[in-house]
């Protein structure tokens, strides 16, 4: 669950970068910076969801949700072989 710390994170630094911080810097602005690293933080708190629910023990890999019939055990004989 590290990257989903690190994206609240990112999120969170990002709102105050884009809405709170009032002050000026040569060459930058700091609310773009904010915005992107807020759409970074959401992108990085989605694909943290999606590998989570890859892992998922509620997953069906069957597309109707059914689970699949069983397969019949078929033993292999070998007629050529002489005892």
């Amino acid at each position: 669950m590290p990257a989903t710390g690190l994206s609240l994170f990112l999120i969170a630094v990002g709102a105050i970068l884009a809405f709170a911080v009032t002050t000026t810097v040569a060459g930058i602005s700091i609310p773009a910076v904010g915005v992107i690293l807020m759409i970074v933080g959401i992108l990085g708190l989605m694909l943290s969801f999606l590998f989570l629910m890859s892992f998922s023990p509620f997953r069906s890999d069957s597309p109707s949700g059914v689970a699949p019939q069983q397969v019949e055990h078929v033993e292999r004989v070998d007629v050529h072989h002489v005892d």
